[in-house]
């Protein structure tokens, strides 16, 4: 009965372990508004309700998020020389 409960237990805490350890998945939004604060973008924010609208500018690159209504529209513009 002892080995049965040890074995159990086992089970349980390698489950427990390996499903902690997952990497947790991200949006493409977040991505994009990881990468471009890493590239040191200007960010502003504006919300107006339901509606918020995300500008990131760096001198490569432009990006625009809009979140309204639970649906997300981006907008990326590079500039080039």
């Amino acid at each position: 009965m002892r080995k049965i409960a040890y074995t159990i237990v086992s089970i349980f805490l390698l489950a427990v372990v390996f499903t902690s350890c997952r990497d947790k998945k991200q949006t493409a939004e977040e991505d994009l508004i990881e990468e471009m604060k890493e590239d040191g973008a200007d960010v502003k924010i504006k919300s107006d309700g339901d509606e918020t609208k995300i500008k990131m500018e760096t001198e490569e690159k432009e990006v625009k998020i809009k979140k309204e209504d639970g649906e997300t529209t981006i907008k990326v513009e590079k500039e080039n020389d």
